[in-house]
């Protein structure tokens, strides 16, 4: 009998359903079960490719015995973290306050108003590596609360309170100056691996909001020692085994030093943003290795996790029939029998041998430059770049008839907007109008889906389901800067118009007036026991940090301190913080590279389609500017920054402002890039 998740839009909730244990969703009816019936609520928090999450579930929640145990003592409750980030970030702290570390699955029990007395991450079903069995944990929770409920209770008072307290910030920060970049930079430096790349030990996570910060200190001030740590970091993760050689597309993380084993899932917010540095890095570099791993991964992207409709998927497993990583690896047979006469020189490029490099298999990567393999081979580069692309391509035809992997088919709002901002960006920047295509169909699923009558945003969406939960301070600020990408790229007023709305709704709902600073719920969300703002970069931009970039951003193209005064509050608030700390405060370092940078508006005024326009634009956005924002169209269109600007002489014109002080306009391309070189 399937038991409450079965009605639920989460895939990860629903491979649930079919439990014995009697899970319920978060919600008014479990709580009011924990109170009426004087139990504590179990809280069980994962998502859809997380490999120790169905590890747990298969070794505990599928247990008749164990699920007959939970359904006797306790409320049961299930989270998918992608759904619900506010709960997630809540008993995240709170497990990390109590036992210094965190991960999924995580589990917490909680009194029935929600507070949290206990808690912990996977727990095998009988005692093994260190840990208690699981059986142990719910039994002396159990007991616990029957015999010692008051020592229960003042726990979760004091746990409460830890979380509750605000995050010390200086009401006024000091004065964002160039020193602060200098600290950052020297951080980075001292913790960079030159060896490897990155800027930790295994596990290494793909760094990708430190990279935009590092290029745009290369933009900025031309930095070779932050080239040098983004370019030695983005070669090492495209040739590793991180990076899915066959198909496109990064995993996780690596979970060794040297990029070449990965946790096998895929989830669609990495994709974005690597997709976009890989992009940035090309335009600053041009180099051709940034440009193929880009489009292979938005290729990826859009043949494997794309509804018809224009929706991006979440994530790929890292498991299929039960194993991890079994869709991706390879033995030197099957290469042989699939590739045939070109196998050897394929294995010789991919580093593959009988042996294998992991578990007996073997994880493609690319130890030696595709140079290196045609000398050793004896042949021309351009020989073996064709042989081993068309290897691929059949590899990938034989790894399609394998067992997929699991597919988390929910659309989320923010993770879209990553994604479209990468496909908008790269439908300009490599003149590839099916990226454009994408972007456009995305907005407009977007629109059509996951916004109420009211402008207000929706988090999730899947097929045959309406979209539910309240729009997170991330929704909106990465939808925003999404469609900015996009205005950029198509300047059609409507989506500068809605990310303006957005903008407009983040001050209205999510500003924290009186501290500075953005909560990431909205001032009309449920009432939890505590009102979550974290400003942490983590695997994805801080919701903070990207809301201050598009506020400003938003500034410069209207004129209005509305959106300049508290972008500015919050970006100065953790100077300290992001000098001392950068892998965690990179988005705002970026936010602050704005504000400090010299930003320049540049408004061209002409028919978009034409070839005088087309040439103003090329000049204005070919380059890596990342502090720069363009408008184009006719005079009187919505967008302000095109307001009172004539044409001159019939012909496209451009006005290249810094701070709304404008420089006299000019029609040439050669005098609008002398301009903007001053």
């Amino acid at each position: 009998m399937p038991n409450r998740l079965a009605q639920e839009t989460s895939p990860y909730l629903r491979q649930h359903a079919d439990n014995p244990v009697d899970w319920y969703p978060w919600g008014e009816e479990a709580l009011a079960a924990a109170q009426e019936q004087d139990k504590p609520i179990l809280l069980s928090i994962g998502y859809a490719a997380c490999h120790w999450c169905h590890v747990m579930a298969h070794e505990s929640f599928e247990d008749e015995a164990t699920a007959a145990y939970m359904n006797d003592h306790f409320i049961n409750i299930k989270v998918d973290r992608e759904e619900r980030p506010d709960l997630d970030s809540i008993y995240m702290n709170a497990v990390v306050a109590m036992t210094g570390q965190g991960g999924w699955p995580m589990t917490v029990a909680l009194m029935p108003d929600g507070r949290p007395f206990f808690g912990g991450t996977y727990f095998p079903p009988t005692p093994r590596y260190n840990m208690p069995g699981f059986r142990q944990v719910l039994e002396g929770i159990h007991n616990a609360w029957q015999s010692r409920r008051d020592d229960v209770a003042q726990s979760a008072r004091q746990i409460t309170q830890h979380l509750t307290r605000d995050l010390a910030l200086a009401q006024e920060g000091p004065a964002l100056d160039e020193n602060l970049f200098n600290d950052a930079l020297s951080s980075l430096l001292r913790v960079f691996d030159s060896d490897q790349g990155g800027f930790s030990r295994a596990p290494k996570f793909p760094p990708s909001m430190t990279l935009e910060f590092l290029l745009r200190m290369v933009t900025r001030r031309g930095d070779k020692m932050a080239l040098h740590m983004a370019e030695h970091t983005l070669q090492k993760m495209a040739r590793g085994g991180m990076y899915d050689q066959i198909g496109g597309g990064f995993a996780r993380y690596s979970t060794d030093d040297r990029w070449l084993v990965p946790h096998f899932e895929k989830m669609l917010y990495d994709n974005a943003l690597l997709a976009r540095v890989y992009l940035h890095a090309f335009q600053v570099t041009g180099q051709p290795l940034y440009r193929r791993v880009a489009e292979e991964t938005l290729d990826f992207v859009q043949r494997e996790l794309r509804h018809e409709s224009g929706g991006f998927y979440s994530s790929y497993d890292a498991d299929s029939e039960g194993e991890e990583g079994k869709f991706y690896v390879w033995s030197a047979a099957e290469i042989r029998s699939a590739l045939g006469e070109d196998a050897d020189l394929f294995m010789r490029a991919y580093d593959v041998t009988e042996r294998g490099n992991w578990e007996g298999h073997n994880i493609l990567h690319l130890p030696r430059s595709l140079e290196q393999v045609a000398e050793e081979a004896g042949l021309p580069p351009d020989d073996v770049r064709a042989r081993l692309a068309a290897a691929r391509q059949t590899l990938y035809d034989v790894r399609a008839q394998r067992v997929w992997p699991g597919l988390d088919d929910k659309v989320l709002t923010a993770w879209n907007g990553l994604m479209l901002a990468a496909f908008a960006e790269a439908g300009r920047i490599l003149t590839r109008p099916d990226y454009t295509a994408v972007a456009t169909q995305n907005a407009r699923f977007l629109h059509d889906h996951l916004r109420d009558k009211n402008g207000r945003l929706f988090r999730t969406w899947k097929a045959g389901s309406d979209a539910r939960y309240n729009g997170y301070l991330e929704d909106y600020a990465y939808l925003a800067d999404g469609l900015l990408a996009l205005y950029q790229t198509t300047f059609e007023p409507r989506w500068f118009n809605w990310a303006r709305q957005l903008g407009d709704l983040m001050l209205a709902h999510f500003q924290d007036e009186a501290n500075g600073g953005f909560y990431d719920t909205s001032d009309d969300h449920e009432v939890l026991i505590q009102r979550p703002k974290d400003v942490q970069d983590n695997a994805t931009p801080s919701g903070g940090a990207m809301a201050a970039l598009v506020l400003l951003k938003l500034n410069l193209y209207t004129g209005d301190g509305r959106y300049w005064d508290p972008a500015n509050r919050a970006v100065s608030q953790l100077y300290e913080a992001m000098a001392r700390y950068p892998t965690g405060f990179s988005h705002w370092l970026c936010a602050a590279d704005l504000i400090t940078g010299d930003p320049q508006e540049i408004a061209i005024v002409g028919d978009v389609q034409a070839a005088d326009t087309r040439g103003l634009l090329d000049v204005a956005q070919n380059t890596y500017r990342p502090n720069v924002v363009v408008a184009a169209g006719l005079e009187g269109d919505d967008v302000p920054l095109l307001a009172e600007r004539p044409s001159l002489n019939g012909r496209a014109t451009a006005y290249v402002c810094r701070q709304f002080v404008c420089r006299q306009p000019v029609t040439e391309p050669r005098a609008l890039a002398d301009q903007l070189e001053v």
